[in-house]
């Protein structure tokens, strides 16, 4: 700091640091959220259209399989059995579905890092 700068000066330059910095923080925020709701919509829209093209070949596998075991009981176990397996995989692709969900971050780990950092020196230059 030089002897020179009156204090206006130093409000001045201050005033514009801050303003910068939260610019700076702000765009770091922008950044780190943009990527985890990249990742969360792409995955989010494979396994849309997985759901969409397994449904049509659980439905004619399904009706296949269902009489098929016709030959051997009546429809309505048949029915009842290939109802119960998927249910078994509604449950597995249920967890695992919820398991890659909970990989998303979206608190900006860096953002709140920096922040924790500028008002640590905020704090010592203050002193």
């Amino acid at each position: 700091m030089s002897m020179d700068e009156s204090v206006g000066e130093l409000v001045s330059q201050l005033t514009t640091d801050l303003g910068q910095l939260t610019r700076q923080e702000l765009a770091l925020a922008k950044a780190e959220l943009q990527a985890e709701a990249k990742k969360a919509g792409k995955g989010a829209g494979m396994l849309g259209g997985a759901a969409f093209a397994g449904w049509m070949v659980a439905l004619f596998g399904s009706l296949t399989v269902m009489w098929a075991l016709d030959k051997a009981m009546d429809l309505i176990w048949a029915a009842l059995i290939v109802a119960a397996i998927w249910a078994v995989v509604a449950a597995v692709l249920a967890v695992v579905g919820r398991k890659e969900l909970q990989e998303v971050h979206p608190k900006p780990d860096q953002t709140v890092e920096s922040l924790k950092e500028d008002a640590k020196w905020l704090k010592t230059r203050k002193s």
